[in-house]
């Protein structure tokens, strides 16, 4: 099997990497555990980014990007606001359960954190974050250079208990997840003039793909090997999008799906490159675009029935602070009918399908 795939042009970090994904072709509630060549596991999970994968480090700043109450977290366990933007949870806990470490990825910055946390993984993502150094000053939030920071970290942690070998096997092995660049687009670039006055949204592009390079880089240097970098989403169809730039019949805002896909297919590019310059990797591009895009064009298909608004309130602009105990009145009922839980931030039903969707399509990428 493994000269299979390596007359097909496979090297072992992506025969690796296959088996990893192919065990998730029939993900569903349930995610099973992935059984690797040779009894190998994966050590950690460990994931960067923004509010779409922050899993409760915004806990512990003064920022406007916060959800640690209610109606947030009101499918999570005992129904408790944990600082996950949603009702349960996040794509850094399904993606945590897929590789078999575990079901609920910690936030870096929970001060309930053990040893034994540590080494099966932690997530460093901040609600409001961004590639760009600007944007995590709106809020504010961890800037990525703060991650990477915490990241450091957590190495000389890990390393203090567990000593430096296996450590450094814990690094090496661990899958990295890097999710963010929605608020740089949507919060920086186009609602501050700053940014506008420097760049078009073309140089503007590069700029953020270039930090995203910089930043797997610095990664690898420190011992990183197995990636997952998220596109951006479909920015344009989040409800607050239509609400604010859809017009009356709160259409999909077209200029910020353009910006979306410029983005990602300059990622793409800049990956295709780390592939062959950081040759003892693996990177892959996790196409979040068109399946979300899907899901709200088809909801049906899916299981859902309303993909224009979210659960929270009225569903058109409420987010953070705005969707909160007092919007119940407002609040649906029932959020598994909904792709969106608030203005901006998907519902767990819908993140479970997605994390499917994106995985499933990862597998035909590699067989291509």
């Amino acid at each position: 099997m493994k000269l299979f795939f390596e007359s097909l042009g496979f090297t072992l970090p992506y025969l690796i990497f296959f088996v990893l994904v192919t065990s998730l072709l029939h993900l569903n509630a349930a995610v099973p555990t992935i059984k690797l060549p040779n009894n190998e596991t994966v050590p950690a999970v460990l994931v960067f980014g923004d509010s779409i994968v922050d899993t409760g480090n915004n806990n512990k700043i003064i920022s406007s990007a916060k959800c640690n109450f209610p109606p947030y977290g009101r499918d999570f366990i005992g129904g408790k606001p944990t600082g996950r933007f949603s009702n349960g949870r996040v794509p850094s806990d399904f993606i945590a359960e897929a590789f078999g470490v575990k079901k609920f990825l910690p936030a870096y910055l929970d001060p309930n954190l053990k040893l034994e946390d540590l080494l099966t993984g932690v997530c460093f993502a901040s609600g409001g974050g961004g590639y760009d150094p600007i944007t995590s000053n709106i809020p504010p939030a961890f800037s990525l250079s703060d991650q990477l920071q915490q990241f450091k970290q957590y190495i000389n942690k890990i390393k203090s208990g567990v000593g430096e070998e296996r450590s450094a096997t814990i690094v090496s092995k661990s899958i990295y997840v890097i999710c963010t660049g929605s608020n740089d687009i949507l919060n920086t670039y186009y609602s501050t003039p700053f940014r506008q006055s420097h760049y078009t949204i073309d140089s503007y592009a590069d700029f953020l793909v270039g930090i995203a390079s910089s930043f797997i880089q610095e990664l690898h240097g420190l011992g990183a090997r197995r990636f997952g970098v998220l596109s951006m989403p479909p920015l344009g169809c989040v409800p607050s999008q239509r609400t604010t730039r859809g017009g009356i019949q709160r259409k999909c805002a077209d200029y910020a799906n353009k910006a979306a896909t410029l983005f990602n297919s300059k990622l793409i590019s800049a990956m295709n490159s780390l592939n062959s310059t950081l040759s003892d990797s693996i990177l892959l591009y996790l196409d979040v675009y068109n399946p979300l895009l899907s899901l709200i064009q088809n909801p049906a298909k899916y299981g859902f029935e309303v993909a224009t608004k979210g659960c929270c309130g009225t569903g058109k602009l409420e987010v953070t602070y705005l969707c909160n105990s007092f919007d119940d009145p407002l609040t649906c009922k029932n959020d598994t009918k909904y792709v969106f839980w608030d203005s901006y931030h998907p519902t767990e039903k819908a993140y479970d399908v997605l994390i499917t969707i994106v995985f499933n399509s990862t597998v035909q990428k590699l067989l291509r």
